[in-house]
């Protein structure tokens, strides 16, 4: 698998590579691979289906200045900010192997995921107790019953994108100021607010990418990125009113 690592200038592009590659790989002109980037500002990212009014408190990113995006996967809305690590991965859909359905392939790569963090986690200096690492929902990891990372698909024919945030060392209060309570809630969530349900996991971003891109054997470099592609991308579609307040 290929690795890459990618922080481009705006949140639309970043938001548009992880599109972008999975066309690519969809067209027959790139392989699989694991790809990690890290949010330098405040911003809100909604899930595709997501109405931004319901998951969102409009007036607060307002007063915040924070601006609004949308994913082209679904899943529901998070708020990407510094100390935040995004990993994205493109991966073979097969007839019968672990990516052959939406199920089959969140439990797969949850199952690698969690097993790298968890590995990450016990190899650290807070991870010296039994691991309290475990998927919960379709596509949550938590520490003990807080979250600290969501995930979400989207699939083509031949690809799949399957990518995620993970909460490493947020200002965990700018969920609850910039979000609602979510339309649609896992059951272990209890209800509970924003505050009392994620978690920073507190580990160093180059550990976490160690152990995913060993765990995913995602050894080679990424050089033939097409950055024109993607910033044209970002300009017509994820830069735009009529795609970020679509619903």
């Amino acid at each position: 698998m290929q690795r890459l690592d990618l922080n481009l200038a705006t949140p639309a592009e970043n938001l548009a590579a992880d599109e972008w590659l999975l066309d690519w790989c969809e067209a027959g002109k790139g392989e699989e691979t694991l790809l990690f980037w890290e949010p330098r500002e405040t911003f809100v990212v909604v899930g595709y289906a997501n109405k931004v009014a319901t998951e969102v408190n409009l007036a607060e990113c307002e007063a915040k200045g924070v601006p609004i995006f949308r994913r082209c996967s679904g899943g529901g809305t998070v708020v990407q900010m510094p100390g935040g690590l995004n990993y994205s991965l493109i991966l073979r859909i097969t007839e019968t192997g672990p990516t052959r359905s939406i199920s089959a392939a969140n439990q797969f790569i949850m199952e690698k995921t969690g097993a790298a963090i968890e590995n990450a986690f016990l190899k650290s200096e807070i991870g010296n107790r039994k691991s309290e690492i475990s998927v919960r929902g379709h596509t949550d990891l938590c520490l003990g019953d807080l979250k600290f990372a969501g995930n979400s698909q989207r699939r083509r024919k031949h690809f799949l994108l399957f990518h995620g945030t993970l909460l490493l060392n947020c200002d965990l209060a700018l969920i609850g100021e910039l979000l609602r309570m979510p339309s649609l809630q896992p059951d272990y969530r209890a209800r509970r607010p924003h505050e009392e349900f994620v978690t920073n996991l507190n580990l160093p971003t180059a550990q976490v990418k160690t152990a995913l891109a060993k765990e995913w054997n995602a050894n080679e470099e990424l050089k033939a990125l097409h950055l024109e592609e993607i910033k044209k991308l970002a300009r017509e579609k994820y830069s735009t009113r009529e795609w970020n307040f679509k619903f």
